[in-house]
């Protein structure tokens, strides 16, 4: 059964393609601990949703895994909103959507985050080390990953297939 850890290892070998990452460079750069990532690479061999070479370099399974972030991850690890809050925004108040979708008036969604510059409502992270491992290691392809995630996870039908247009078209360019 995958994890959250393991969800935020594959987006962020998927949010960089051809990179070769070393488990203690991705359990650095995702801010979770050396035997997190170990075993979560493990779970994701396991699943089908990731692959390694002669050499052991990581490469994910681009088919497997967009049907899992579209079709799956909504259900296994669904949205959490909580409290007003200040945070980093995600789902569909982050900058890809900005010309996409108009927000109105509610309150935007945000990771919770004691240095967030944004105030809204709290969305729970795919994994509570999301904010620190994006202020620490900032990774724009990764983030906009994360937050098209967001949006499909906790998003209205509309947003959600908007979410997921995007992200297919993210991911054929890690192919």
């Amino acid at each position: 059964m995958l994890k959250p850890q393991d969800c935020i290892i594959l987006i962020k070998l998927l949010a960089n393609p051809g990179m070769d990452w070393s488990q203690r460079q991705l359990s650095k750069a995702l801010c979770i601990s050396l035997a997190e990532t170990n075993a979560g690479i493990k779970r994701l061999g396991d699943g089908g949703l990731l692959r390694k070479d002669k050499d052991d370099k990581l490469f994910p399974n681009i088919n497997a895994a967009e049907e899992f972030l579209v079709s799956g991850i909504k259900f296994f690890f669904p949205a959490k909103l909580g409290e007003y809050t200040r945070g980093m925004p995600t789902s569909v108040a982050a900058p890809i959507f900005h010309d996409k979708i108009a927000l109105g008036n509610d309150p935007i969604p945000v990771w919770p985050d004691a240095v967030g510059e944004k105030r809204g409502v709290a969305l729970a992270p795919l994994h509570p080390s999301i904010p620190k491992a994006l202020r620490e290691n900032p990774d724009q392809p990764f983030y906009e990953l994360l937050v098209l995630i967001d949006a499909i996870r906790s998003g209205r039908p509309r947003e959600r297939n908007l979410a997921a247009a995007l992200l297919k078209g993210k991911l054929k360019y890690a192919k």
